[in-house]
Order: structure tokens, then sequence, then C-alpha cells
């Protein structure tokens, strides 16, 4: 495959660990380290491009404030170090961003709002909704309530989750090392540095190391497992050094990294995933009108539906028939099966008075469906 080039891409999502933005003998934020990626931010969104961020760091800033001592902390400690760190960290991105005219809008996720079907259609659409109106998502692990046992513990496969519930096409890893060697160069004088990972074999898993720093959980051992989430979900992937000034900048520039390459689109990987590997739990019937305006590529209105069958929750997967009987596809469905059946045949602009609140335009967005299964 031929290496790709930071301009070819529509939405990224660049992830910042711990040891970049935070100096560890102080314990402070890099304060002109950050100003410069956020130029970098901002030169991406200038060229169309939109932007998400997965920023560590809350712990790390709020341990300097609570003055708790070095070393690994108790799960508490964390959860406290959090709460206090996350304001800080929040209020740093909103005003580098706002420096060139962005808006941060803060996400913090647990490993449940990516994992549950219907909580991550609840997150996937809010981050849909923070791009269409141009702002920058700030997304973190919400450590202050995350336990040990329902966790991710590190940014980097947080960051492959958040890239394929938005459907990124790139994820951009930063870390302290310049990408994927043969063997851990600190410790090996000869490794010799991948340029381009085609496929993660046995032999590219053994080549991972440990963890970084004690600010850092992550290490290249949940880089390479990130990789894996994220070339499952048709997103491309690299492992840059983010020391530099600028660090997407030196990227474009020609810098050394590591590219993880999928065959794969997000889009396609995402409609796989909905057609054979999601257990049907209901059938939506749909008139003539909305069989034709589905083969067009519309979505599936709630006025297009003639009948439901089955008990099923928003999320779920169902089928989609003509009327004919005929199966048209699947898709995840935006209502309870209650829900839908006092909708269905209902125009968008009169669901809130039917339900009594504001309910989703579509039954399914296209975006969530696979048709042409028949």
């Amino acid at each position: 495959m031929k290496t790709p080039s930071l301009s070819e891409f529509r939405r990224i999502v660049v992830k910042v660990g711990s040891s970049l933005l935070v100096d560890r003998a102080r314990g402070r934020l890099r304060h002109a380290w950050l100003a410069a990626l956020a130029e970098d931010l901002a030169e991406l969104r200038q060229r169309g491009a939109d932007v998400l961020v997965v920023s560590s760091g809350a712990i790390a800033l709020g341990r300097t404030v609570l003055n708790l001592p070095s070393g690994p902390l108790r799960l508490e400690e964390s959860q406290a170090a959090a709460a206090v760190g996350q304001i800080a960290l929040a209020r740093n991105w909103a005003e580098a961003l706002a420096a060139h005219g962005l808006t941060a809008g803060q996400i913090l996720l647990t490993l449940a709002d990516t994992e549950q079907r219907r909580r991550y259609l609840n997150a996937r659409a809010t981050l849909g909704r923070l791009l269409d109106l141009r702002a920058i998502p700030v997304i973190n692990e919400n450590d202050t309530v995350a336990t040990t046992e329902i966790r991710y513990g590190d940014n980097d496969r947080l960051a492959a989750r958040v890239a394929t519930m938005a459907g990124a096409d790139l994820l951009v890893l930063f870390s302290d090392i310049d990408g994927l060697y043969t063997a851990p160069p600190a410790k090996d004088p000869s490794a010799r540095h991948i340029p381009v990972v085609e496929r993660i074999t046995p032999e590219i898993d053994a080549m991972a190391g440990g963890a970084a720093s004690e600010l850092s959980r992550g290490g290249m051992r949940t880089k390479i497992e990130a990789g894996k989430i994220a070339i499952a979900g048709g997103t491309h992937m690299l492992i840059a050094d983010g020391r530099a000034k600028n660090p997407l900048a030196s990227i474009a520039g020609g810098g050394r990294c590591t590219w993880f390459l999928t065959a794969s689109t997000p889009a396609t990987a995402r409609k796989t995933w909905i057609a054979g590997t999601l257990e049907p739990r209901g059938t939506l019937h749909v008139d003539a009108g909305a069989a034709r305006a589905l083969r067009g590529g519309a979505s599936l209105l709630p006025v297009g539906v003639a009948r439901i069958e089955g008990e099923f929750a928003r999320g779920d997967a169902v089928l989609i028939r003509d009327p004919d009987g005929q199966l048209l596809g699947r898709g995840l469905v935006a209502y309870d099966a209650g829900e839908a059946a006092l909708v269905l045949g209902k125009a968008s602009r009169d669901i809130e008075t039917v339900l009594g609140y504001p309910g989703r335009a579509e039954m399914i967005h296209r975006d969530d469906m696979a048709l042409g299964l028949g």
C-alpha cells in the first residue's frame, strides 16, 4: 500500500499523552507546546478536516494541585486527582483553541459508553453534532467515576474507540517515540524503525514494549492494541513523536513515524459489522416510498414505517423489509419498540408532540444501516 499523506484525511482523531502535556518535574502543563499543537489543529480545520482530540493529563495535573506523592496512586487518589485536574485540563484546551477562533467541547467517557450500543449511539450522536457545529471535541476517560474493573486505563485504546465511533479515517497517537521499532531502541542499539505496518502480525505484536513513565499509563503494547481496533474499524493509524513543536506540521513535512494501514473505510467497516455481527431483535416493514428512498441512500424516517415486529430497544439491530416482505437490509434502530409503535407513520416534525419530548428525526440513520442483504 502507498503511504498516505496527512492532507488526504477528512476526519482526524489526535491523541495526546500525559507525558507530552505535563512537565513531569514540575507537574505543570506545557503551555507553549499546547499552543503550537493548537496551531496545527487550526491548520487542519482551515483546510476542511474535522478534528477530535483525546487528551490525557487530568490526573497528572490534579496530583500536583493536591500535593499527592510521586509513584502509583490508590484508586480513590486517582479519582480525586482527576476531579481537580480535569477542570484545569479543559480550561487550557479551551483557551488554546480559542486563540485560533475554535470552540472546544468537553466529553468524558467510560468503557461502557463505547461498548454498550445504546450509550454508544448517544455518544456517537453527540460527537457528530459537535462536529456539525464546527466544535472540536476534547475527550478523556471519566477517571473520576471509572473503576479498575470498568475502565480502559489508557487513552490509546480509548482514542481508537473514539475514532471508530466518530467514523474518523485517521488516528494519530502522539508519544515520546517516533514509531514502532523491531525492539525497544533504548535497550537495543540495533533496533530498526518500521515506517509502515500493513498488517498486525504476531511478529508485530512481539515488538511492543512496556509502559513509558509514571505519568503515562500506556506504552507500545497499548498502541498496538489501539491499532487493531482502528484497523478493524477502517481507520488508518500512525504513531509519531509528539515532543517537537508543531508535531502535526512535522508529520506533514515528512517527519518519521509509523503508519498502520487498513484496506477498509470507516463506513464499509461499520456496515459490515451491522450486516454480519449483530443479532436482529425485530423487523421494520416500510412502505414503497421509503423503500425507494432507502435504495437511493436516504435514512429511514418514521413516516415511512408501516408496521413493526418484535421487542427491541434503542440501538438494537432490526431487519428492514419492503411492502412485499423482501429483505432490504438491517440497521440500528433509534427507538424502543414502544416508542417506534407510537411514531411510525408520523412526520419527523410531529415526534415531539406524539412522545411529549424531542426524539430522533430518523428511525434508522443511513450511517447505521446496511442494505442489499436480500
